[in-house]
């Protein structure tokens, strides 16, 4: 046998640290918390490449014995709705470098509400062949068997544990329990899943007809339409936890990783650079018969740069959007002037965290616009609270107006989303918003509730920033997606004022997609310069909203444009014969002109507010 013991010293071959070595067992059902944390502590103790492995099996963890260090996360809750910061962690990597955790295909299995893992301060490391889950699930299930006059009969999933008093259901899991918050209804027949009002709260009265089966009574008012073998999804609406976060890290990988199930926001990624995710599963276990895998969103990364890669992986039954991606406005609050600026949080739900270093450039951003007008470069940071931050910067700051902020375009990522399937999303498939170079290509979008793509960016709402500067949309199949009242692919910022030789957005390509099905509008663009629509392929599709051209026949409108320039719709395909003899329908354009429409061909050009058509 080879000794390669100077190998492993000179830092050529990782050294491996077995948690099964340290205390961790596996298949036991015992609490595998203490010898998981001794083999990271080891493991950080070495300078060089490392391996923490888990041998093949199940290891369970509880939250009596893990790490809890206090995490303020974008997009997560507020003081009111839940003021304690400190997450309840099983996995915990601090300030590691050149490390890989080695799953071997194991399953580790998280008791109670808890962040799986987080990795704060690491550099180039690696997550793979490993899945998570939860033993008891933070999202309850429940499927339908019977609906009556003014009754459902419903069976509850076996890992959906409740407790019944004066006719109201609770509930209940490892340490929590609640009664009401958001609910989803999923029909196994279309495979879609959206939101509605939680029966378990709109219910008059419970009853248990046995255990784990339950007839719900309805006012006759209150009685909602469902149908037998429907399953809805019900959990409460505090998210005080995420699947994984992912902060002040840089060159950090996850492969081959099945979340089966995440309580809280999901992945998050948090001012960190260079993040790949490749061949993920986020979805639930076939064989568990649970048909929701996330509380919220899937992917969720907030002020991150290098580049971002989405490859090759499957995200099925979330509770919000399956990838959002985006920064954070911030409301500058004083300005005297001089170099010092104030600024502040102002979403409820996204505060506390570091949204400036020194040495990152900043832009200003008029609100009403959300077009920038200056930029300066930070010199130092001054926390005042949790919600406000001075800013020192290297000139004096400009002329602000009230509502104004500041967006930090230091930390806009590069994207590259490619290969992914997305489907039983109650919401967006991928909502983005970086001013760095993006590509969405290849994907498999199926019966998004709401839109497929979403391109936004506002100063008054979520605060998501920013402005797009070069996106490629291309190559994509969407399958039944939005509805009446939201598109196939939005491009919607925010702005209350507008015009079409003042844009928001820039440089969007959608082209060589295929649109199927649906009722959906295909594209709604507002504020958008540089926009191409061009040879995509349209087949069965079948859109709600119609409007009349000049002559007064009814024609379907399959495009909205509203303040866009340099528009071109060029190429597409229409394979459908009906498509075809009704001449495809319409494109509908709001203040603009006609200099601002280089090309349309196959569609009629009608001003939405007048009905006139004009030719380009």
């Amino acid at each position: 046998m080879t000794d390669n013991s100077a190998a492993v010293r000179n830092g050529l071959v990782p050294r491996v640290f077995r948690v099964t070595d340290y205390g961790a067992r596996r298949d036991s059902g015992e609490d595998s918390a203490r010898g998981i944390a001794a083999a990271i502590t080891a493991a950080s103790s070495v300078d060089g490449p490392v391996v923490i492995e888990f041998p093949c099996g199940r290891y369970d963890i509880f939250p009596q014995e893990v790490a809890r260090a206090p995490y303020y996360v974008s997009n997560t809750a507020s003081e009111e709705e839940y003021p304690d910061p400190v997450k309840t962690i099983g996995l915990l990597l601090r300030g590691m470098n050149r490390f890989r955790i080695e799953g071997n295909g194991s399953l580790l299995v998280f008791h109670g509400r808890m962040t799986p893992i987080v990795l704060d301060g690491c550099r180039e490391g690696e997550i793979c062949n490993l899945s998570i889950d939860f033993a008891r699930p933070t999202i309850s299930e429940m499927r339908i068997t019977e609906v009556g006059e003014r009754y459902w009969d419903a069976e509850v999933h076996p890992d959906s544990c409740y407790e019944l008093a004066d006719g109201a259901l609770h509930w209940t899991g490892e340490g929590w329990s609640h009664r009401g918050g958001p609910a989803q209804e999923y029909d196994p027949v279309s495979n879609r899943t959206w939101r509605v009002p939680n029966p378990v709260a709109t219910a008059s009265r419970i009853e248990e007809v046995r255990p784990g089966k339950l007839r719900l009574w309805f006012r006759e008012d209150a009685a909602a339409d469902t149908a037998v073998g429907r399953v809805f999804q019900m959990r409460d609406g505090i998210r005080d936890q995420v699947g994984a976060l992912i902060v002040g890290c840089r060159d950090i990988a996850f492969r081959d990783v099945w979340m089966r199930y995440m309580h809280g926001l999901g992945i998050v990624g948090q001012f960190s650079e260079n993040l790949t995710f490749e061949r993920l599963k986020l979805a639930p276990d076939p064989s568990s018969g649970r048909t929701a895998a996330a509380f919220a969103d899937f992917l969720h990364l907030s002020g991150v740069k290098g580049k971002v890669t989405v490859s090759d992986s499957r995200f099925d039954g979330a509770h919000d959007d399956a990838i959002n991606i985006h920064g954070t406005h911030l409301r500058i609050m004083s300005s005297d002037g001089g170099r010092r600026i104030r600024v502040r949080f102002m979403h409820p739900q996204s505060y506390g965290f570091q949204a400036f270093h020194a040495g990152d450039e900043i832009e200003f951003i008029h609100a009403d616009t959300l077009r920038p007008y200056a930029a300066r470069s930070v010199v130092a940071v001054y926390p005042i609270s949790l919600r406000e931050v001075e800013l020192e910067l290297d000139a004096p700051a400009p002329e602000t107006k009230e509502g104004d902020v500041v967006e930090n375009a230091t930390w806009t990522p590069e994207v590259h989303i490619r290969g992914n399937s997305f489907s039983r999303i109650p919401t967006r498939g991928i909502l983005l918003t970086t001013r760095r170079q993006s590509i969405i290509a290849h994907n498999r979008f199926e019966k998004m509730a709401m839109s497929a793509v979403l391109i936004a960016d506002d100063a008054g709402s979520w605060y998501e920033s920013g402005m797009v500067r070069h996106v490629e949309i291309k190559g994509n199949r969407f399958i039944a997606c939005g509805s009446a009242n939201a598109p196939v692919i939005l491009i919607h910022p925010e702005n209350t004022v507008w015009s079409a030789d003042q844009p928001v957005h820039q440089h969007i390509v959608i082209r060589g997609n295929r649109f199927e099905g649906g009722r959906a509008l295909l594209l709604e663009a507002k504020s958008t310069e540089h926009l191409i629509f061009a040879d995509n392929e349209i087949a069965g599709a079948s859109c709600e909203a119609k409007c009349s051209d000049d002559q007064g026949d009814s024609l379907k409108r399959w495009i909205s444009l509203t303040a866009c320039s340099e528009v071109a719709i060029i190429g597409n395909a229409m394979g459908d014969e009906e498509l075809k003899e009704s001449e495809a329908g319409i494109v509908s354009v709001h203040d603009m002109e006609k200099r601002h429409i280089r090309a349309c061909e196959g569609l009629h050009l009608v001003v939405a507010d007048t009905r006139e058509s004009f030719q380009t």
